[in-house]
């Protein structure tokens, strides 16, 4: 592959950690609908007038594009719709509509001829050189001329226009970090916990009672999202005729006290995770945490900690949030959280390492012990592939987020049964994570070519 400019060494804010969308992939789903966006924008900004638009999926887009709803996310985003914006219950009629007229909206202003089945072209067996998850769209004017873009999905909704100029580097944050051994030297000379440190940084882009608005809106959104899939029953869409089961888990769990059920604790905890990976299987509104495929893992432990943990407070879940964007800031700028170049190390895996190092740090840890946790909730995720049956963000995606859960709470108390010290820093985990995802065989990389994808004929 050859390397995108990714500007990993720019700051990255918290906004751009945790982003309220759609499901069922925030790199698969989410990500095109915002190239698509952002393609129909340039293509009606000039004076000449579109009669035509064309886009070609590539690589793992097209390979699972269709169990991850690529083609509808394209259409809707070509219509003008981005992901936190669009009600996702409308979304269906957005689609039929265009489907039985052969007319779209080009960025809700144009109508166009469009045909889904033949101007959305799926390309499994390429792969552009620049990143798995390619995406090109051409436009074509009256005149005759065109406009050609490719962008690229990079994970956790994030995209990347090929050719465009490099990300700016004009925001200055307080405290700078790349590294973890940055990040605690950085709050060792300041005093300041993770979380206060990257509280503090975010005054580069707004005031500290505006961040704290923002991350009190991405816990209510998550929360809504475990309560929403909690109310849903029935079988999820795509074919595996998966039924929906928190529904029955919290009717049974609610029946029997913790007194009476030793695992009852692990067991509210994966209901939780279940209801919001429910929630983004049937293309529901989650948030991404750092992505869609992982968007259970963080829920579903703040919620542990603001049920079960006495003395929780709003303020300790906006730092759980804080600390949390701290450690997958890190994975952003040293490796990736696109399962299509890192396997479902780089989504679960990240978002284990997420909440183990925020639930370490509101459970009154200290910076080292978070750092710990956050590198022992990964260390025990490396290797993990993603083999999505059928392309579903399904099987085994939803109970994977359970796992992931599970074992950022272990995670963080093993740390915190220690004093910080430990022989694998964050950094060498991080390192670790991104040779294992480089050496990784491409069928286990979101391809749906390996492992449990083609072991599991029938369900």
């Amino acid at each position: 592959m050859v390397p995108l400019d990714r500007g990993a060494t720019r700051p990255i804010s918290v906004a751009e950690l945790f982003t309220i969308g759609v499901g069922p992939s925030s790199s698969h789903t989410v990500g095109p609908m915002r190239a698509a966006h952002d393609f129909a924008e340039r293509a009606i900004a000039g004076e000449r007038a579109p009669r035509h638009v064309r886009c070609a999926l590539y690589g793992s887009l097209a390979l699972t594009g269709r169990g991850h709803a690529t083609d509808t996310a394209t259409l809707l985003g070509l219509a003008g719709w981005l992901p936190e914006r669009l009600d996702p219950d409308a979304a269906p009629s957005i689609v039929a509509s265009v489907r039985e007229s052969k007319r779209l909206p080009l960025a809700g202003t144009r109508a166009i001829d469009f045909d889904i089945d033949a101007d959305i072209v799926f390309h499994p067996r390429t792969f552009l050189p620049q990143h798995p998850n390619g995406i090109r769209f051409t436009a074509t004017y009256e005149d005759g001329a065109t406009l050609e873009e490719t962008y690229f999905s990079i994970g956790g909704g994030a995209i990347l226009r090929f050719g465009a100029p490099p990300a700016t580097h004009n925001v200055a944050v307080a405290h700078s970090f790349s590294s973890s051994a940055e990040l605690l030297a950085r709050c060792e000379e300041t005093g300041l916990s993770i979380g206060a440190l990257v509280r503090a940084n975010e005054e580069a882009w707004r005031s500290p009672a505006e961040s704290d608005t923002f991350l009190d809106s991405v816990r209510d959104a998550m929360s809504a999202c475990i309560d929403r899939g909690i109310a849903q029953e029935g079988v999820l869409p795509g074919g595996l005729r998966v039924r929906r089961r928190a529904r029955a888990l919290h009717e049974s769990l609610s029946r029997c006290g913790p007194e009476h059920r030793p695992a009852a604790v692990f067991e509210w905890v994966s209901l939780w995770a279940i209801a919001v990976n429910e929630e983004n299987a049937a293309g529901g509104r989650v948030v991404t945490a750092p992505t869609n495929g992982a968007a259970g893992v963080l829920p579903a432990v703040l919620r542990y900690y603001e049920v079960l943990v006495p003395g929780a407070t709003r303020a300790g879940a906006r730092h759980f949030l804080y600390t949390a964007a701290a450690i997958g800031m890190l994975y952003k700028k040293r490796a990736s959280i696109s399962a299509a170049e890192m396997g479902c190390q780089g989504e679960v895996g990240v978002a284990c390492s997420m909440a183990a190092g925020a639930l370490a740090a509101v459970l009154g840890g200290t910076d080292r012990q978070v750092e710990n946790a956050a590198e022992i909730g990964m260390e025990h995720n490396l290797g993990l592939t993603c083999d999505p049956i059928e392309g579903l963000v399904q099987i085994p995606c939803i109970e994977r987020n359970t796992m992931g859960a599970v074992k950022a709470i272990n995670a963080a108390y093993l740390a915190l049964r220690g004093d910080g010290s430990h022989v694998v820093s964050l950094d060498a985990v991080i390192e670790t994570m991104r040779q294992t995802g480089e050496d990784m065989r491409s069928q286990y990389k979101e391809t749906s070519l390996g492992g449990l994808a083609v072991n599991v004929v029938e369900c």
